[in-house]
């Protein structure tokens, strides 16, 4: 089903934004083709809040200590704005190089289990580990079934040799 979240960010400066997830966030990515990089994030959480629009969607990162990741931000010459205290958590915004917003707050909420994505199940071989199992045991039960039978076949055949004899 989910495997996982795709999140896109406008940006009126690209370059300049991925080298900021790149090397200031250090976040890991793949190039997806003629320089489209799709950056790696942590384990994510969804959400949803009443209101009388919809198609309004906010992105905000995480962050297991909010005041330490403004001083690194701050060090680093990227704009912060003043952590606000609410219930569900501490929150800041940081300004972008291309100069977009992005939230960022420390939670004080309780959050869910992560979720397995199908592919974090998969060994190997590509097969979900549930039905390579379930796969084994057919074929172990086909083998121990064909047994009985291929004795009764090789019990024939000498019988038909000696026969011939």
């Amino acid at each position: 089903m989910i495997i996982s979240a795709h999140i896109m960010l406008q940006s009126a400066d690209e370059a300049a934004d991925k080298a900021f997830f790149a090397d200031v966030l250090k976040l890991n990515s793949v190039d997806a083709g003629q320089g489209f990089l799709i950056f790696a994030i942590p384990p994510a959480e969804i959400a949803v809040h009443g209101s009388g629009r919809n198609d309004i969607h906010q992105l905000f990162l995480m962050s297991d200590d909010i005041e330490a990741f403004a001083a690194e931000m701050a060090a680093r010459g990227i704009a912060v704005a003043p952590r606000r205290a609410q219930g569900w958590g501490t929150l800041t915004e940081i300004t972008l190089p291309g100069g977009g917003k992005l939230g960022v707050y420390e939670p004080h909420h309780a959050r869910p289990k992560q979720a397995k994505a199908a592919a974090a199940r998969k060994k190997r071989t590509g097969r979900p580990a549930a039905r390579k199992a379930a796969k084994k045991k057919a074929v172990k039960k086909k083998a121990t079934k064909a047994k009985p039978h291929a004795r009764a076949v090789k019990a024939k055949s000498r019988k038909k040799a000696r026969a011939r004899r």
